[in-house]
């Protein structure tokens, strides 16, 4: 049995992408996908536990009618707070020095722009909606499963925000 590898070190200053870095193929963004969805587990259920306190405290009326619209709103409330979160997550920390959320920190990927130089918070953005907006659109998981078979491996979020996640040295 052998020891796991140490974790990625990270420097403070712009990481600068070289023909050579290795990227990131389509299996290990999925695993860091899913370290990011456990991430945001936590404040999407506070958010969900706000919206049924707001159910259990407003259902004293018996009149059901009268309770739709609170419900409603507050269902939409809760929609837009976890995609803000979510947006936000993905947004600050992909254009952070680091250039990654903490599933590509653990293991040892990082997010930057085609010329190598650190995202801004606009093209993290766009990367972002991207992602969630565009890419789900092409039919069977084309636009995601585009990361194992591209020659930079990108996915078409990638490609449409002229990005690349590479494995850091």
């Amino acid at each position: 049995m052998t020891n796991a590898p140490p974790p990625p070190v990270w420097s403070d200053r712009p990481m600068v992408a070289v023909d050579g870095a290795p990227p990131g193929g389509f299996w290990i963004r999925f695993v860091a996908y899913m370290i990011d969805a456990f991430v945001l587990l936590v404040p999407g259920t506070i958010l969900i536990g706000l919206f049924i306190g707001f159910v259990v405290l407003t259902h004293e009326s018996t009149d059901d009618e009268e309770l739709a619209a609170p419900l409603i709103v507050a269902g939409l409330l809760t929609a837009a707070a976890l995609i803000v979160v979510n947006w936000l997550y993905e947004a600050l920390m992909t254009s952070s020095p680091r250039g990654a959320t903490f599933g590509k920190m653990a293991l040892g990927l990082r997010i930057v722009r085609a010329d190598g130089a650190q995202l801004s918070f606009g093209r993290a953005t766009a990367r972002h909606f991207a992602k969630y907006m565009v890419t789900p659109m092409v039919p069977l998981a084309i636009g995601y499963i585009m990361a194992a078979f591209t020659n930079r491996k990108r996915a078409l979020h990638d490609i449409l925000a002229d990005t690349l996640v590479i494995r850091s040295p």
